[in-house]
């Protein structure tokens, strides 16, 4: 998989592949490292499929492929696959990177250095206004992009004070990218779109459900080069895309905010956790001018090719299909510690939760991560 323009075929191939069922980011992704091209890898997945156990997974077809690539061109929209050279080199470090990208707006806005302002749907007025003069003052640097996730709230001020300066933007959308959620949102949106980006790693269509921001929220941190949480409550989706943030290697910032109000337990407890303090832009600019310049790129895209092997194309034998379920439960464990239990080679252990995961029989987690199902 190198980096550089591929055929309208391989494109579509490659949205067939993560659009098929039980192949999520992690599992095209290797396939992809392994085969070198989407349609060689679809060629693949019955027999892969066939040794976990499942005799005829649905494969994503190349109409339906077709009809989603009509419906986001006439949405103005484009895709970019994980391996082009426009994909943002900061997402493709990520593990569990979305293999393809659905863009609209201005695709520039994602090669900038991006800084997350993320926080409360429910945000004081101190809090929104804290966020919306950040977000403004970090935007007036034009090597400089916010990227937040348009929801109420901390996110909504931070797209709007991006605007306000006439700088860029980027909102990653939970759903597909032609349904604004909230609602309310609908003017923010369209405003994004003169000057940032909206971007989705879903299909045009699908409305938002509870289990689809967590996946958001990765592509907000693994976008940005630092992560700002304003107001965040105990139990919060900002948290999330703080973990995310710190395990992907991105810089954690905090404002933070009084002891007595709920909405500033989050930002306060990152700081306790070692989470940068941060009052205004001065202390943001201090803190991630030492990782990056706006001349330089964020992260280096890692090569496939300099990759060992992942996965092992000879059948493994049913003993050592047991042995590697046997060390898999309903909570997730790291591959890792999988292969260090099993005592067989890591791309064997691959393999076999490859097969295990298109079957319908093993689910996969942030982290490096797998569970049983």
């Amino acid at each position: 998989m190198n980096d550089e323009p591929i055929s309208s075929t391989e494109r579509r191939d490659r949205l067939r592949l993560i659009r098929t069922e039980s192949i999520g980011p992690v599992t095209w992704r290797e396939l992809m490292d392994h085969f070198g091209s989407a349609g060689d890898a679809l060629d693949a997945l019955p027999d892969f499929a066939g040794r976990g156990g499942k005799r005829n997974i649905k494969i994503a077809s190349t109409a339906n492929a077709d009809e989603e690539l009509s419906r986001l061109a006439a949405l103005d929209a484009q895709t970019v696959t994980l391996g082009e050279p426009d994909y943002p080199s900061a997402l493709a470090a990520i593990d569990d990177a979305p293999p393809v990208l659905v863009v609209r707006g201005n695709p520039a806005a994602l090669t900038q250095i991006g800084i997350a302002i993320v926080g409360a749907r429910n945000a004081s007025a101190n809090g929104r206004r804290i966020a919306e003069v950040l977000a403004a003052e970090l935007a007036a640097d034009p090597g400089v992009a916010i990227i937040s996730g348009l929801a109420r709230g901390i996110d909504t001020s931070a797209h709007a004070g991006a605007i306000s300066e006439g700088g860029a933007t980027v909102a990653v959308m939970a759903g597909g990218i032609d349904i604004v959620y909230p609602p309310e949102n609908e003017d923010l949106y369209r405003n994004i779109l003169e000057t940032g980006a909206i971007v989705s790693e879903m299909p045009p269509g699908v409305k938002p459900v509870a289990r689809h921001f967590p996946r958001r929220n990765r592509i907000v941190s693994g976008l940005s080069l630092a992560v700002i949480v304003v107001e965040a409550a105990q139990r919060s989706g900002s948290l999330i895309t703080a973990r995310l943030a710190g395990e992907q290697g991105r810089a954690v910032l905090a404002v933070p905010g009084s002891p007595l109000d709920p909405r500033a337990f989050g930002a306060n407890h990152l700081i306790r956790e070692g989470a940068i303090l941060i009052r205004n832009a001065e202390d943001v600019f201090e803190a991630v001018r030492p990782m990056a310049t706006p001349a330089m790129p964020l992260v280096e895209t890692p090569s496939p090719q300099s990759r060992a092997p992942v996965l092992d194309l000879d059948s493994p034998g049913t003993s050592s299909r047991e042995t590697v379920i046997s060390c898999l439960s309903p909570e997730p464990v790291a591959v890792d510690e999988i292969v260090r239990r099993c005592q067989l080679t890591a791309p064997v252990v691959r393999t076999i939760l490859l097969e295990l995961e298109l079957a319908g029989r093993l689910e996969r987690h942030p982290g490096n991560r797998v569970a049983a199902c």
